[in-house]
């Protein structure tokens, strides 16, 4: 999925479609968020770990961790959650008054619930 986002983003930013635009690198960002490693998993179990600092490694690469691999329902529950975000967040947008930012969040909902349908 990560792919077809990358792809449909060049292609909106080519088009100057700026509500998909953000929409998509906001996604990208939550997708890169969810694959990084918490800083409690790995640490001591791994050689050359340090005896002076918690957490520490020592050598080459020594902060290469690889990252985790999300399955299909943990991407379709990233995107239904960022679309759930930005509907709270219309809601709340329109309630303070701000139509016009109500307008863009639904927009880029819209944009990103596109992804949860089957293609």
């Amino acid at each position: 999925m990560q792919e077809r986002v990358r792809s449909d983003l060049r292609e909106a930013m080519r088009r100057r479609d700026q509500v998909t635009v953000r929409a998509l690198r906001s996604l990208l960002a939550a997708l890169a968020n969810a694959e990084a490693v918490d800083p409690g998993e790995s640490s001591s179990a791994l050689p050359g770990s340090s005896r002076h600092v918690a957490g520490a490694h020592t050598g080459l690469y020594a902060g290469e961790v690889p990252r985790r691999e999300l399955s299909d329902a943990d991407v379709r529950a990233l995107v239904e959650r960022e679309v759930s975000e930005r509907t709270a967040a219309a809601a709340q947008v329109a309630a303070a008054g701000h139509a016009e930012r109500q307008e863009q969040l639904l927009a880029e909902a819209s944009v990103l619930s596109a992804y949860l349908e089957p293609r």
